[in-house]
């Protein structure tokens, strides 16, 4: 089994994007930890990772440095395709596992994950969504004290330009081999939402893929489909534990939209509504009001509540207190996949879908 205390030495499977730009960042403000190895889709980019981190081993295969005794902890950065199979694999040698967002490719890949996490008594987490992480404290202290009261409606809105422009080549993201069922931001959205209110107990969904084709991808696994395999807007209904209805409103080809985006809570005794931040007026704040104010207004985010991104830091912290399940544990993303997945099935055979999957599933 992998230590759990003094020197805790991570390997990298996949150092791109959002490994580059906070995970190494903030693994090199954590005392104690080396970053020890790397192993990229290429020995070039393997090579190029080793270089700009300082990292003295590279390795030729995922499951080379999965192996090696000297690992403490496996840091996948990855595409969801491969989180699955490397997270039980990393879980299986012994390791410690954080795996980036979008669980897996659907709930059955993600219910393997959890098994295998379930049983090996090891830390893992999932990277938890930025989105309105800032003020979640203050959230879940206004909800436990019964500022809104019994939640009537629960809103998302979640509009980009992302997929606007018909002649930007296909993402991965819009790759099914690659993604899976994972669309737009839903599985980061419902995973924010679940924290704060609870689980779906059914969804309904419409999907349209309003730009069916697209130039080549650029890169990675796929490259040379033009078919865009991913829904670029959708909506969702859904009715939740509480009692109250759940809607979501997603789109990747909506110009001028996000300074809208916002999550909303309506409920018998108040209202919240938390705008996501961008450059518009207003946006990032908590604004709220109970049944017989006249107007929303600010709620403040103190600074002994605000949550900043300190991620790493607590996923090194669960790893060394024995702490097996750091939030968003695999627990939490296997409920987002159940979502996602639902929200998948609706749209493509037109039903409702009922939640749980499995009612009696062990946590």
């Amino acid at each position: 089994m992998a230590a759990t205390n003094d020197r805790l030495k991570i390997g990298f499977i996949g150092a791109g994007g959002i490994v580059r730009q906070r995970h190494v960042p903030g693994l090199r403000q954590v005392p104690g930890v080396e970053l020890a190895g790397v192993v990229n889709s290429t020995p070039e980019s393997t090579a190029r990772a080793a270089q700009e981190f300082g990292i003295p081993r590279q390795f030729e295969s995922p499951e080379a440095l999965i192996a090696d005794s000297n690992i403490d902890i496996v840091w996948i950065g990855t595409q969801p395709y491969l989180h699955s199979k490397l997270s039980i694999a990393a879980l299986e040698a012994g390791k410690h596992v954080f795996c980036q967002a979008r669980m897996a490719m659907d709930y059955a890949d993600a219910r393997r994950m959890y098994e295998a996490w379930r049983r090996s008594g090891l830390t893992a987490m999932i990277c938890p969504p930025p989105h309105y992480m800032r003020g979640d404290r203050v959230i879940r202290r206004l909800i436990a004290d019964g500022f809104v009261g019994r939640p009537n409606n629960v809103t998302v809105r979640s509009y980009s330009d992302m997929y606007h422009d018909p002649e930007k080549p296909l993402h991965w993201r819009q790759i099914g081999g690659i993604s899976g069922v994972n669309t737009l931001d839903v599985g980061m959205l419902v995973e924010v939402v679940q924290r704060w209110l609870g689980f779906a107990t059914s969804v309904t969904a419409q999907a349209l893929t309003l730009i069916p084709t697209r130039p080549p991808a650029e890169v990675n696994q796929g490259a040379g489909a033009t078919k865009v395999e991913r829904p670029d807007t959708l909506a969702v209904a859904a009715t939740m534990e509480s009692g109250a209805l759940f809607s979501g409103l997603w789109c990747g080809v909506a110009k001028f939209g996000a300074d809208l985006n916002a999550i909303e809570i309506y409920g018998s005794d108040g209202t919240i509504r938390y705008r996501s931040g961008t450059d518009a007026p207003g946006s990032g704040k908590i604004l709220a009001a109970r049944a017989g104010d006249s107007e929303l207004r600010e709620v403040p985010i103190p600074d002994s509540e605000a949550r900043a991104w300190t991620v790493e830091e607590d996923f090194v912290r669960a790893v060394r207190d024995g702490k097996p399940d750091p939030e968003p544990s695999f627990w939490d993303g296997l409920k987002y996949m159940e979502f996602t997945d639902a929200v998948a099935k609706s749209a493509s055979e037109g039903r409702d879908v009922k939640l749980p999957y499995e009612p009696d599933l062990a946590h």
